[in-house]
């Protein structure tokens, strides 16, 4: 178990938009506050931004600072939670691909679970590069140059990653260890390495979270209307004719 001064005097930021995977940010903000480190939540916008559980809305996190009040050279390392429409939504901003292609070129440590990595292949980071994810983006990452591993933790160079939540026990202390360092981790495996090939059927975890969801209230079906019809009227007769 790392000290509380472990990470004492790192600032770390991390780096994250609504739909963020719950536990691949609340658990690592505890844990690395707990290794004495300073962390920033940057975002898109100010205020709090929601997470999730799977695919069920969870609670809020306040955000720090907005992505171009933040200074990458203030950091000592980025972390990149995952979850589906997070990362979705980073990739999507220049500002947040040029936020972290400034961790890269400094090599400092970059660490991140789930699919986290495609705002690294959006950012064009992975050619070359050796990594794991969530098995269902396996193939962004590989047609993006990088060699994709099935592995719980993969590091290479000042990259550190881990498949998702179900790894997180894993994660953890590989996220503070690669935090904690001052020079990058060797690369993982040799250069003409394959990846690991694609998985047979989807996680178990993501298939039963869904079978098992509960049906939408009456409320959330009337707010879906209700905002279907505020959009017609606000276009107006001319663009409904």
């Amino acid at each position: 178990m790392p000290t509380r001064r472990q990470l004492k005097g790192r600032k770390i930021a991390a780096l994250a938009a609504d739909g963020f995977e719950k536990v691949e940010l609340v658990i690592p903000l505890r844990a690395l506050k707990l290794a004495g480190a300073k962390v920033d939540v940057v975002s898109l916008r100010h205020g709090r931004i929601r997470g999730v559980n799977l695919h069920m809305p969870a609670s809020r996190v306040g955000v720090d600072k907005t992505i171009s009040e933040a200074d990458p050279g203030d950091y000592d390392g980025l972390l990149l939670p995952g979850g589906f429409i997070n990362p979705d939504l980073l990739r999507q901003s220049a500002q947040a691909r040029e936020f972290v292609r400034a961790f890269a070129a400094s090599d400092k440590p970059i660490v991140t679970l789930c699919h986290g990595p495609w705002v690294l292949a959006s950012a064009g980071l992975l050619n070359g590069r050796t990594l794991t994810s969530w098995p269902g983006i396996r193939d962004d990452l590989v047609n993006a140059g990088a060699t994709w591993l099935d592995q719980e933790i993969v590091r290479d160079g000042n990259l550190t990653t881990s498949r998702g939540p179900q790894d997180m026990a894993a994660f953890v202390p590989a996220m503070l260890d690669a935090f904690a360092k001052t020079s990058p981790e060797p690369t993982t495996t040799a250069p003409g390495h394959e990846s690991d090939p694609q998985r047979s059927a989807p996680p178990s975890l993501a298939v039963a979270a869904l079978r098992w969801s509960p049906k939408p209230s009456a409320t959330a079906v009337v707010s879906i209307g209700l905002v279907a019809a505020a959009r017609r009227a606000m276009r107006g007769p001319a663009s409904q004719s």
